[in-house]
């Protein structure tokens, strides 16, 4: 006779939903005058992402990225981080990043530059405020790699550059660049979250089974 299985049976960690979860990427400044004046919008921004039922995935590091990370956990939703650090202690005391806003941190080991093409590939759309020169990078990688990207206007930082940029690659129509190689421009981060996800469900196939 067989010995009975007493493993317990496995459950569904993300129950389930009418809204199917899409991973969104948070991209911003980690320090410099943006986070200091648009800390308020990143956290909103994270809250909202939470909010519609999707789930953040950052940098893991601090500034803007980490705001959004709060802005997710005040309101019960899940933040992942992918950090450039190889390790836990790496994280913590060569990058000095945090760690406290984070359902799991994946230590990528892949320093500032590859952890960026990673975050940016692991995620279903992203979304962008402030920002420096890792913020353009992470646009610049999204457009190539044609994963949509939302632009929180008037956040100050490269990010206001980013209308410029792509007229000057010759992406825009008639001087507008709105909706062009799946790239959005809102001044609401509401809103912004509404229209990308709209756009990843239109144009990009994503099922809402579960």
């Amino acid at each position: 006779m067989k010995s009975q299985d007493k493993r317990p049976l496995q459950k569904k960690i993300v129950p389930h939903s009418e809204k199917h979860r899409l991973t969104l990427c948070v991209s911003g400044a980690a320090r410099g005058t943006t986070v200091d004046q648009e800390y308020e919008t990143a956290f909103e921004l994270g809250k909202q992402i939470a909010l519609q039922g999707h789930t953040l995935i950052t940098g893991a590091t601090i500034g803007l990225p980490d705001w959004a990370a709060q802005g997710a956990k005040s309101v019960g939703g899940m933040s992942i981080g992918i950090s450039p650090a190889s390790s836990y202690k790496e994280h913590i005391n060569k990058y000095r990043l945090p760690t406290t806003a984070y359902d799991f941190i994946l230590y990528s080991g892949l320093h500032y530059v590859g952890r960026d093409a990673l975050l940016v590939q692991s995620s279903d759309a992203v979304l962008s405020l402030g920002g420096r020169m890792g913020t353009v990078h992470e646009f610049a990688t999204a457009i190539e790699s044609h994963i949509p990207v939302g632009v929180v206007q008037n956040s100050g930082g490269t990010g206001e550059e980013f209308e410029h940029l792509m007229k000057a690659a010759g992406m825009c129509h008639d001087g507008i660049c709105d909706g062009k190689h799946d790239v959005l421009f809102d001044e609401s981060p509401e809103k912004l979250i509404e229209r990308i996800v709209k756009l990843v469900d239109e144009n990009h196939g994503h099922s809402h089974d579960v």
